[in-house]
């Protein structure tokens, strides 16, 4: 049985516009980080190849979001990653990390400029300190979608993030992402994680400044 509320177009009241009050597990989040040991296991001709990197992300606080009656919190972010020895990107992401008091569900969004997007959903209470979301090709809800030469050449099936809040004040990452490779007959799980540290706090959205 679906949980969607039968009127789906009156919109709550008295909505609190301090979006860092509201973030629920995503709070620890907030903020510009960096890290500096990051770890990317990738698919080569001649097999799997670690990489190390470096990762600069900005997470910053938007005001609160609306569909009818769904209320969500939520940060905008943006990552870039280089190699140690590098200037050049050698990862950029944009996206959303986006929470409902309501229901518990957290949602994020990632887009790739190299024709990829992905939508991941999990659930976690709001004092949570580790959660987890997943992502599956071919869903209408929390899907994967990817260009031609991806989808046909290194199709993604699946995406999994798990998200760890630490008592210092730092978070980290773990991720596996599923590819089909075209002429491997196995999956190839192409793996990355980092920790992340504050480099600077979160700027208050608008409607909450003052």
């Amino acid at each position: 049985m679906s949980d969607t509320p039968k009127d789906i177009y009156t919109e709550p009241r008295d909505i609190d516009v301090d979006t860092l009050a509201n973030l629920g597990p995503l709070r620890g989040m907030a903020g510009l980080w960096q890290g500096t040991r990051g770890l990317d296991v990738k698919p080569k001709a001649e097999g799997p190849k670690k990489q190390a990197y470096v990762e600069r992300i900005e997470l910053q606080p938007i005001d609160p979001q609306t569909n009818g009656p769904q209320l969500l919190y939520g940060l905008r972010y943006h990552t870039f990653v280089t190699k140690p020895d590098q200037i050049k990107t050698y990862h950029d992401q944009v996206g959303y990390w986006l929470w409902e008091p309501a229901t518990g569900a957290i949602i994020h969004t990632l887009t790739i400029p190299r024709g990829q997007v992905a939508l991941a959903g999990g659930t976690a209470a709001a004092d949570a300190t580790e959660f987890e979301l997943n992502a599956t090709q071919g869903l209408d809800t929390f899907g994967i979608c990817s260009a031609p030469f991806l989808d046909e050449a290194f199709k993604t099936t699946s995406f999994r993030i798990k998200v760890t809040i630490h008592a210092d004040g730092t978070w980290s990452y773990d991720e596996d992402t599923v590819l089909q490779i075209r002429g491997q007959a196995e999956p190839f799980h192409h793996t990355d994680r980092n920790t992340l540290h504050r480099i600077g706090e979160p700027t208050p959205n608008p409607l909450a400044r003052g």
